[in-house]
């Protein structure tokens, strides 16, 4: 359409390269695509892969036979101003930045679900841990709600990130300096690739750069890996405390899918978190990849672009599947063992830090070691045999209010 306007290609070529075009984004003549995704020479090979059959495409559309070229040709017209070194990163841009969208549709029902958890969970009382040991009261919906939060974080990142993308270097052509496109040919490509994507494209301001550089590609592929750790991190929470059932923590179940053990009767096993963590690794090790493929561009090129498409496309995929997959087979059929979990708190050593404010850290520390050595509870120990405290006190301290929302005691 640039090419037109400018005058560089007759009217009937064009419109046959717009038609051919048009048929490829409708999704047809996919099956003309054999080129592999990782490639030498940064992506010529699938960018003449699609002049070609742009090409022959546009022919049929002339009346012409495939392959009669000195009518419409592969290189002299439908690559006309162009090269694969702006037209490739161009495309990718593009493309991941639509492939963005899907991922952070899931991630944002993903952390809705979590959210939903914790209003429904706000009233189970359990005990929080810091180095998988006891640490203080808490509810089961605050812990749901930052899994939610840690994950609407990573939205707002995501998003900034793939507004990078929208920068370009198409007209570039072969290293930035716009040889062989006429003038004012990047500016208008640039307009018109805007109008027909329906995205705030802009031209780089200083090509030469930004046909070497990947840095948008390395930032998008560090936060892919940053929501994966998360998300598996809160897979690794979910294990631990559905772990048991009768001799783990057991304050959550997980929906039971399938049998856990071809030898154990009745084990179940948390397949799903699983499948979640085992996807972050993949993608933890992709981000490594890319690392070290733009680390390793050379002048003027990063001629290992094509692995870093092959990557973030699978990366974007696995973890769309993997988040959607988390939140259909697991968060939303979540329940807590509420029972339980009350149990662990009131009788956990842990709890004698909300006593500090009224007895001192010396005092509550002699209390958590008698209890650890004798078996006694807390309540045992301050309220029925040193009297430290009163029956009221103890009850207004320990009431569930204050172990979620803690007030302090002084007196």
């Amino acid at each position: 359409m640039a090419n037109m306007e400018l005058g560089i290609l007759r009217r009937n070529i064009g419109e046959a390269i717009v038609k051919a075009s048009d048929r490829l984004i409708a999704g047809e003549l996919t099956d003309q695509f054999p080129t592999d995704m990782i490639q030498g020479g940064a992506g010529t090979s699938v960018n003449m892969n699609a002049n070609e059959v742009i090409a022959n495409a546009g022919l049929e559309y002339m009346g012409h036979p495939k392959g009669a070229y000195e009518y419409l040709h592969p290189n002299n017209h439908v690559n006309c101003s162009q090269s694969t070194n702006d037209t490739y990163p161009t495309a990718l841009r593009i493309a991941l930045y639509l492939k963005i969208n899907e991922l952070l549709l899931s991630l944002d029902h993903l952390q809705k679900s979590f959210g939903k958890k914790g209003k429904e969970f706000a009233n189970v009382l359990k005990m929080g841990r810091t180095q998988l040991q006891d640490a203080v009261p808490m509810s089961l919906g605050a812990e749901f709600n930052a899994f939610a939060t840690t994950l609407r974080e990573d939205l707002q990142r995501l998003r900034e990130i793939q507004a990078l993308l929208t920068e370009v270097n198409i007209g570039a052509t072969a290293i930035g300096t716009t040889i062989n496109a006429p003038a004012g040919y990047p500016e208008l490509v640039t307009q018109y690739l805007g109008e027909v994507t329906g995205l705030p494209i802009v031209l780089a301001t200083d090509l030469v750069e930004a046909t070497s550089d990947t840095g948008a590609f390395v930032l998008l592929s560090g936060m892919l890996k940053r929501t994966a750790v998360k998300v598996s991190k809160i897979c690794n929470d979910l294990r631990l405390l559905s772990s048991g059932p009768r001799v783990g923590l057991n304050e959550i179940n997980l929906p039971q899918l399938q049998p856990g053990s071809s030898i154990m009767p009745g084990k179940v096993n948390p397949v799903i978190p699983e499948v979640v963590n085992q996807t972050a690794y993949y993608v933890i090790g992709s981000d490594l990849t890319i690392t070290m493929v733009a680390e390793a561009g050379q002048l003027q090129l990063n001629v290992m672009e094509p692995v870093i498409a092959f990557s973030l496309f699978n990366m974007i995929t696995y973890l769309q599947q993997a988040f959607d997959t988390l939140r259909l087979k697991c968060v939303d059929g979540i329940t807590a063992n509420a029972d339980v979990s009350k149990a662990m708190v009131m009788n956990s050593i842990g709890i004698v830090t909300a006593l500090n404010p009224l007895l001192g850290y010396e005092t509550c520390a002699a209390i958590a070691k008698e209890a650890l050595k004798t078996g006694k509870t807390i309540h045992q120990i301050v309220v029925e045999e040193k009297g430290y405290i009163t029956k009221e006190q103890w009850n207004d301290i320990y009431s569930f209010e204050n172990m979620i929302h803690p007030h302090g005691i002084y007196t």
